[in-house]
């Protein structure tokens, strides 16, 4: 079904003017617009400001005399100075969140041949930021002038570099995406604030799937859930934000999940099911833990990425959703394709946008903005702000960015021991006390973690190998392992192996330590990282 046509744009208060039969005689670009025989605009906003109201009135009557099929809404859009650039914008900034756009049915043209400049320039930049999700309109008028000529008029892509207060406002908005991606957080690992400039251009750009890797607790699903957000205020999508942890789904409920199921397909199916993936339809799937969907879901979650259609279980016919992918993953799924348990044509389709979240280890940094943020979000949740008092607040956060300190959990590890000082915090302050209670705590969780976390040395040596080995020796080589796999490389794992003693050396080799220790069982870096 061909879209309906609708135009945005302001009465011309010299152009669009005139009064008596005389008007018919001129060029009006409002009302030139409606004129076109081979075009029918089926709703036209007519937008002014306060005073030209009777104005508007007068071309939305001529409009009806020329077009009756065309509605004519007119809306006020307040601004005191239409010369003012900030509050024009300001005013179509208002406007533009409160208007109710239909993109599946609606094709939008905004009008910048009326209005001032001013004006002009802040359509043009809201159009090109997608808060109109709309094409922009200029008209020009006919050579001769004369009744019923309604000139000439065309689609535009304006080359935004031409415009360097329009390039400076554009810029302005990106940054307000990515501080929106980020929560307003203001983040200093340079790794992290490059990665997230580039998801909010990708992310308001490009409908392709996106592939989100890090260990549990990075963030994945905050930063999908933002993604989503930010292309919904861009009226980029209309439908849900649909969220599934795929290391929850197995066996037959997989697909039925994922795709739905039709009644009778299977026993205990006594009706209809839709599925995640049709609840996503003009919206985005999150899929978490991607790597842990079985060969056959896979199989037909890229047929849905591909052709937009798939059978539900038990299905005879196809059925439609047009979904925007986001996976997240804390395996390698490169690994994993080569070992035989992730389809490789699925992993080339998700793997176009693929952006790996550091964890909170690699972002010290970044420990102390999160940690503001968290005592805002418990503080407004409890209903009273809790502030560190200067002491205790350098006492944590020794600690924090120290390599003692694990961050198993990343951000989740963070937010609970933010949650928990909080609430202990009399009269809103966390002292000494409050901070030195909490570091024995993480000490204790992250201490069982790594004494329940078991690891098998027969993966990386033979039974005879292990079987050779001294208690002291394979408890001492497991742990050193566990820190291996825990870090980005042997430089890394070396320096929290060796975070004491190597203060005490001129020149400390972290790496060839590593190296030289690991070499006594006859092993490297490549084999125990895998």
């Amino acid at each position: 079904m061909k879209k309906k046509i609708v135009v945005i744009g302001f009465v011309g208060t010299q152009l669009d003017a005139g009064k008596a039969a005389a008007r018919w005689e001129r060029w009006r670009p409002s009302v030139a617009i409606t004129q076109h025989p081979d075009i029918v605009v089926d709703r036209f906003e007519l937008l002014y400001s306060g005073r030209f109201g009777q104005l508007a009135h007068s071309v939305a009557a001529d409009i009806g005399t020329v077009s009756p099929e065309t509605k004519v809404v007119l809306r006020d859009v307040p601004m005191d100075d239409p010369w003012d650039f900030e509050q024009v914008y300001s005013a179509l900034y208002d406007f533009a969140q409160s208007y109710r756009f239909d993109t599946e049915n609606e094709e939008y043209w905004i009008h910048i041949t009326t209005g001032t400049h001013v004006v002009q320039i802040c359509l043009f930049l809201m159009t090109e930021a997608f808060y109109f999700p709309g094409r922009l309109l200029q008209t020009s008028p006919p050579r001769r002038q004369g009744p019923g000529e309604p000139g000439t008029q065309v689609l535009i892509d304006l080359d935004l570099s031409k415009y360097d207060r329009i390039a400076q406002r554009f810029s302005r908005e990106q940054e307000a995406g990515v501080a929106f991606l980020k929560s307003g957080i203001a983040t200093r690992n340079p790794r992290f604030n490059a990665m997230i400039d580039e998801i909010e251009r990708v992310a308001v750009r490009s409908k392709a799937p996106m592939l989100l890797m890090g260990p549990t607790g990075a963030g994945k699903s905050f930063l999908a859930r933002r993604v989503y957000e930010l292309k919904k205020a861009r009226h980029q999508i209309d439908g849900r934000f649909v969220e599934i942890n795929c290391a929850t789904l197995h066996g037959d409920g997989a697909g039925s999940t994922l795709f739905g199921h039709i009644k009778g397909s299977f026993t205990g199916a006594s009706a209809d099911r839709p599925g995640l993936l049709r609840a996503a339809h003009k919206g985005l799937l999150f899929l978490d833990e991607i790597g842990e969907l079985g060969l056959d879901e896979q199989a037909m979650l890229l047929k849905a990425v591909e052709e937009k259609r798939f059978l539900p279980v038990g299905g005879d016919n196809e059925v439609q959703s047009d979904f925007q992918l986001i996976a997240g993953t804390n395996r390698d799924l490169a690994r994993e394709v080569a070992a035989g348990r992730f389809r490789e044509d699925l992993f080339a389709r998700i793997n176009l946008w693929t952006y790996e979240l550091p964890g909170l280890v690699d972002r010290p940094e970044d420990i102390e903005p999160n940690i503001d943020y968290l005592l805002t979000q418990v503080g407004v949740e409890q209903g009273q702000i809790a502030r560190f008092n200067k002491e205790a607040r350098e006492r944590y956060m020794r600690y924090a960015a120290s390599p003692q300190a694990a961050w198993s959990g990343n951000f989740r590890d963070l937010s609970a021991s933010v949650t928990r000082m909080a609430t202990l915090a009399e009269a809103g302050r966390i002292n000494d006390e409050v901070v030195e209670g909490e570091l024995a705590r993480l000490q204790r969780q992250w201490r069982h973690q790594e004494e329940t976390a078991e690891f098998d040395l027969e993966s990386v040596l033979s039974s005879e190998a292990v079987a050779g080995l001294d208690l002291f020796d394979a408890l001492q080589l497991r742990s050193v392992i566990q820190v291996c796999r825990a870090s980005k490389s042997m430089s890394d794992a070396g320096r929290k192996l060796y975070a004491v003693s190597r203060d005490a050396k001129a020149k400390p080799n972290d790496a060839d330590r590593l190296k030289k220790y690991l070499a006594r069982f006859q092993l490297d870096w490549e084999t125990i990282s895998r």
